[in-house]
């Protein structure tokens, strides 16, 4: 029996598997942009990388979360501005039926124009809404999100739009009679309320 043994050449065989196990891993790595791609190549620092990774998805959650309230809001203040219009011009027609020179026929106008006003301030407090959710009605009752900057600590904290837009809690019930100056006058009063 001749046993051969040429220890050269084993250690040359093991070296090359070595060397082609490492060429596999550093190809992983230039592969998929990670020097972390198991826990083998580094336990602590994959522990590390996906608690941060978790962190980093919370906070694009959380970033998305506010751009929705920050939505919400704008939507909430655009109705309001516009309600706010509508109120400054029933008080412009309060002060215009004060005028002394009007004729019953433009106060009953001027009625008329409040009335509607009333009106499109009540549509706008009833059909103003932001995914489905009516918003100026006194219905909505969470709403806001919030991000601690102090680290991943989310809350989302209960948010109320009272519904005080319609006209009957707003007090606008501008009523202009039609005895001249005095009329105005109480219209006026009414709408300052």
């Amino acid at each position: 029996m001749i046993v051969q043994h040429n220890i050269s050449s084993i250690n040359t065989n093991r070296q090359l598997g070595i060397s082609t196990s490492a060429l596999a891993k550093n190809t992983e790595k230039l592969s998929s942009g990670y020097r972390i791609n198991r826990a083998a190549d580094d336990a602590a620092g994959l522990a590390i990388s996906e608690k941060m990774r978790s962190q980093i998805r919370g906070l694009d959650r959380a970033s998305s979360n506010a751009a929705d309230g920050i939505s919400l809001i704008q939507t909430a203040e655009g109705a309001l501005n516009e309600s706010h219009s509508i109120l400054q011009r029933m008080r412009e027609l309060a002060v215009q039926a004060a005028n002394g020179t009007e004729t019953d026929d433009d106060r009953d106008n001027l009625q008329d124009e409040i009335e509607q006003l009333q009106e499109e301030l009540d549509r706008i407090a009833t059909d103003t809404e932001f995914n489905t959710m009516n918003l100026l009605d006194g219905s909505l009752s969470a709403a806001a999100t919030s991000v601690s900057s102090a680290g991943p600590k989310f809350g989302v904290y209960d948010t109320a739009i009272q519904g005080f837009l319609t006209s009957d809690v707003v007090g606008t019930s501008v009523n202009i009679d039609n005895n001249a100056a005095i009329g105005g006058e109480s219209a006026i009063w009414s709408a300052d309320g």
